[in-house]
C-alpha cells in the first residue's frame, strides 16, 4: 500500500469542528473531530496512508472547505473535490453506493445492501457506513432505517436532521415526512 504525506486542517464549521485531511491525490478525511469513533477512523487512515502528518492546508483542503461552506449555505449540490478513498474492498463498494445517493434523496441500509449485491449484509453495510471518514461528501447522512427512521450518525442525529432538511428545502422526501411526523 502506497504511503503518502498527509496534511490535516481543523476547521470550525456550521455543523461542528471538523478535521480535513488530504494526500497528494485528493481529500482523504473530512470528519467530526469530536466523533466517538474518530480514533478508529484515524487508525484506518494511518494504516492506509501512514502517519506522516503535518498541519496546514492544500489545494484539496481549500477546495473541500469552500465546497462544504457552499453546501451548508444551500448553494452546492455536487462536490467536485477529488477524493483519495482507501478501505477494504467491501467498504469501497459501500462508499461508492453512498456517493451515488442523489442530493435530497435517502436510501435504507437494506437498499444499499441490495445495490451492492449483498442483501444479507445490512449490519456490515451499517458498519462500513460508520467507518466513512469523508462525512457529507460521501453522504452517509442520507442512509436511514428501512422504516424511514433516522439512525446513528457520526456528527449526531441533530446534525443528520439538519443536513437532510437542508437538502430537502425544495421538496419533500420520505425522511422529511418522517421528521415532520415526529413533531406531531
Amino acid at each position: 500500500m502506497k504511503k503518502s504525506k498527509l496534511i490535516f486542517k481543523e476547521v470550525k464549521t456550521a455543523i461542528g469542528v471538523m478535521l480535513f485531511g488530504s494526500s497528494d491525490e485528493g481529500l482523504c478525511l473530512l470528519d467530526f473531530k469530536y466523533r466517538k469513533s474518530f480514533p478508529r477512523i484515524l487508525k484506518r487512515i494511518n494504516e492506509y496512508f501512514g502517519d506522516n502528518i503535518t498541519y496546514g492546508t492544500s489545494k484539496f483542503i481549500d477546495l473541500a472547505e469552500n465546497e462544504l461552506y457552499q453546501y451548508l449555505k444551500g448553494d452546492l449540490k455536487v462536490f467536485t473535490v477529488p477524493l483519495d478513498i482507501r478501505g477494504s474492498e467491501f467498504q469501497l463498494k459501500v462508499w461508492d453506493a453512498l456517493i451515488k445517493i442523489k442530493y435530497g434523496k435517502t436510501n435504507s441500509y437494506l437498499e444499499i445492501a441490495k445495490k451492492i449485491g449483498r442483501p444479507e449484509s445490512v449490519r456490515a453495510i451499517a458498519n462500513a457506513n460508520g467507518q466513512n471518514g469523508i462525512a457529507v461528501i460521501i453522504p452517509c447522512h442520507r442512509v436511514i432505517g428501512s422504516d424511514g427512521s433516522l439512525t446513528g450518525y457520526g456528527g449526531g442525529i441533530a446534525i443528520k436532521k439538519k443536513l437532510i432538511r437542508l437538502e430537502s428545502k425544495n421538496g419533500r422526501n420520505r425522511i422529511t415526512d418522517f421528521i415532520n411526523n415526529e413533531r406531531k
